[in-house]
């Protein structure tokens, strides 16, 4: 046993004085900004955490989509707690009121990423073109992000072409302290670099990513274009909305993309939240059970009757629920579960399915994009148009179809659009920025008042935290 222990000893020893890098390996996970960028799987691990910056709880998590759809005519808020959203849906955020703040600083902490890996790219020892297309996935996260907080916290591009004051736009890493300071560009200037942002995107990024997984959890060519189809829209540029469009929809029935992905609708509604991989699925977020979006953050909690002992919000019985034409044998009434009297939507998984996706873009909503700006860019009961509703509604209730003779005018069509719209999208986000696009008022729901366009809470107040490091920045009028 004295043998032994000397020997141990007079190992440590050697160890000690001839090894002491192996007591003192280098930290593999802390790298030095020098070094980030120094290999080609470091940076695809630098861009692939740009697509978790933006998949944060307090972002496309769930929070983000929450948000948008509370503060609509759709939901209810049943707890009364005032952790998840509750001043969102009654309209009285505060500039240091939790959802606006938070929300501001995950967007911006993905925007920031963004900037990095686009800076660093620049200097980076990979072949052109997978610098080319890292750098067009890092745009197209950016500019997500940058119309995700336009629609929140600035007034609507449609109200006056832009001119109102938007966001600080940082387009710069930021990498230490002390560079605060920025004006708050136009409403304008945001969208005119979010649609930059987008192009570069469009003819950067790959045709297609290979594996089913990958087109539907990163951008490829068609998911910058159809994400620019949004972005008109909320603009009220319709014949660029039909530009854009026109590049992923057919001319005719079956509607689908014609190069690229060949995204189209699923056959069936329920395989589209299902399995996300699905051709429809342009753009999803994917979670399991060891990358949860957060208890609090994921759509299930807020929606679902069965998560945490019941939801945060059912649906309103004035909302859409109580449209009469909305059938009760549309395959997507069966997202509409009744529990305890009320109505919830269980359109989602579990947060700890593997995997459970959160659909940022659908083929359907891209329809219905294009249906909209044909019908108003042409002022027309367009037949192409009345085919898009046609197909997105004939895949859940093939016993509606629309024809010219089912609407008296223009308007008679776009209204049914917004109602397709509404019963389509419900529960993902579309509710609110469809709202302001039209520059329509926020009609009241439960408890909570309506808002009118010319009520501070119309929009989001900017945050606290950014007026008190950014000198700069100003307040949203009556905040």
């Amino acid at each position: 046993m004295k043998n032994l222990y000397l020997l141990l000893i007079a190992a440590v020893l050697i160890v000690s004085c001839s090894d002491t890098e192996a007591l003192n390996p280098v930290n593999q996970t802390r790298i030095s900004d020098a070094n980030a960028f120094a290999t080609p799987q470091r940076i695809e691990q630098l861009v692939l955490g740009i697509y978790g910056g933006v998949k944060v709880g307090n972002f496309y998590g769930g929070r983000f989509f929450n948000y948008q759809d509370v503060r609509g005519p759709e939901f209810i808020n049943e707890r009364n707690n005032g952790v998840t959203n509750l001043f969102t849906w009654s309209f009285g955020v505060q500039s240091a009121t939790n959802e606006v703040q938070n929300l501001w600083g995950a967007a911006y902490i993905a925007i920031n990423r963004s900037n990095i890996v686009i800076s660093g790219l620049e200097t980076a020892t990979i072949s052109a073109a997978l610098k080319t297309r890292y750098t067009a996935e890092a745009r197209f996260l950016r500019a997500l992000s940058y119309y995700s907080l336009v629609t929140l916290y600035a007034k609507p591009y449609t109200q006056d072409n832009g001119a109102s004051l938007g966001l600080p736009l940082r387009l710069i890493p930021e990498t230490s302290s002390g560079n605060s300071n920025l004006v708050r560009s136009s409403v304008a200037d945001v969208y005119n670099q979010v649609i930059d942002d987008l192009n570069f995107a469009e003819l950067n990024l790959p045709l297609t990513n290979g594996l089913a997984i990958n087109n539907t959890s990163r951008a490829h060519r068609n998911t910058a274009i159809a994400l620019k189809t949004r972005v008109y829209l909320s603009m009220g540029k319709y014949p660029e909305v039909v530009t854009e469009g026109n590049k992923i929809v057919s001319t005719t029935a079956p509607f689908t993309a014609t190069s690229g992905v060949p995204n189209a609708l699923a056959p069936a509604i329920g395989t589209v939240f299902a399995r996300a991989t699905t051709a429809e699925n342009v753009f999803s977020f994917a979670y399991s059970s060891n990358d949860t979006p957060g208890t609090q953050n994921s759509l299930v909690f807020y929606y679902n009757s069965t998560s945490n002992g019941g939801s945060e919000y059912s649906l309103a019985p004035t909302g859409i629920v109580s449209n009469t034409g909305w059938k009760t044998t549309d395959a997507r009434r069966s997202f509409n579960v009744v529990t305890g009297g009320k109505t919830w939507v269980h359109k989602w998984t579990s947060p700890q399915a593997d995997p459970d996706f959160v659909p940022v873009i659908r083929y359907s909503e891209t329809l219905l994009n294009l249906s909209e700006a044909l019908a108003r860019s042409t002022n027309s009961l367009d037949a192409r148009a009345i085919q898009l509703l046609n197909a997105v509604r004939g895949r859940s209730d093939a016993t509606t179809v629309f024809t010219s003779s089912s609407f008296t005018d223009v308007q008679a069509l776009l209204n049914q659009i917004a109602i397709e719209r509404r019963i389509e999208l419900l529960g993902e986000g579309f509710s609110s920025p469809d709202i302001m696009r039209l520059k329509q008022n926020f009609p009241a729901k439960g408890l909570a008042p309506a808002v009118t366009t010319a009520d501070t809470q119309y929009l989001w107040p900017i945050p606290l935290n950014e007026l008190l490091y950014n000198k700069l920045a100003v307040q949203n009028p009556g905040h």
